[in-house]
């Protein structure tokens, strides 16, 4: 399947690996015959190789609800968001705070799908920082993000992924990442890009699902690898570039790679970190 150079991700999504797609193309197989990612996230690298058998899954049910709109009703989506940038236009932070406060209203669970993903949009573009984060409860508590000119409707950018979502045949989950990596086929490439391991006490962010990704899920994403490996499956990881992550892949190859961090709330503790990219 040609690539299409317009598919890419139409959110702004934590630890999002754009900037980091040059080192890590260098190390995907040449040719991936089924493509596994459990963490998709943004799906920057996904949307980058645009494979044709692919399986992605995101504990977010939400941002899986997104994608699957994106490829089942890209009109009403988009006219959808017309009508929130219409809104945000008249009333800005006021639009903004109710639409972020319907999921902690019992009319949230009758939204259409349509309603939910246009939603999602809508705040990631609108928030502080493109900042997905959630509480406790599992609600959006990301302040308004006071910009002069957000791209609410990216129609091209959603019509071009809900080309690559049609062409392509792809399995789209919601759930544990566990239950992703059951039962794939032979010659599979998993690429993993979970919640990353905080580097300092202060760091962590456990804030994209509900319950967070602690390390006792980072132990747990380890064994997962050791699985794969003993199934003869390549697979390749994105994490923190620290003593904990180190130790846990100790028996793997680890790699450092710099990246660019430009979420934070202090703008002194954004620039070049280290980071690693595990394989088997």
């Amino acid at each position: 399947m040609k690539k299409n150079k317009l598919v890419r991700p139409i959110l702004k999504w934590v630890g999002g690996k754009r900037q980091l797609l040059e080192e890590i193309e260098k190390r995907l197989p040449k040719r991936i015959s089924y493509y596994v990612e459990p963490f998709v996230g943004g799906g920057a690298v996904l949307f980058d190789r645009q494979p044709q058998y692919v399986r992605i899954n995101d504990y977010n049910k939400e941002l899986i609800n997104v994608y699957r709109v994106v490829r089942d009703n890209p009109d009403a989506l988009i006219e959808e968001l017309k009508n929130h940038e219409k809104k945000n236009d008249e009333s800005g932070s006021e639009w903004f705070y109710f639409v972020r406060g319907i999921d902690r209203t019992p009319e949230f669970e009758n939204l259409s799908d349509v309603k939910r993903a246009a939603r999602i949009i809508y705040l990631n573009k609108t928030c502080y920082n493109g900042l997905f984060r959630v509480n406790s409860a599992g609600q959006l508590n990301v302040p308004y993000g006071r910009y002069k000119h957000p791209n609410i409707v990216n129609e091209v950018g959603i019509r071009a992924l809900h080309g690559y979502f049609c062409n392509a045949n792809i399995e789209m989950r919601e759930g544990d990442f566990a239950d992703c990596l059951i039962d794939l086929p032979k010659g599979a490439f998993v690429y993993l890009d979970p919640p990353y391991m905080p580097i300092t006490a202060t760091s962590a962010f456990t804030g994209y699902t509900q319950g967070g990704f602690g390390y006792d899920e980072q132990v747990r994403l380890r064994d997962e690898c050791v699985k794969l490996r003993e199934q003869g499956i390549h697979f390749l990881q994105s994490n923190s570039d620290c003593e904990e992550i180190r130790e846990l892949y100790k028996s793997f190859k680890i790699e450092t790679v710099d990246a660019k961090r430009s979420i934070n709330s202090r703008g002194d503790r954004r620039g070049t970190v280290k980071e690693v990219l595990i394989s088997d």
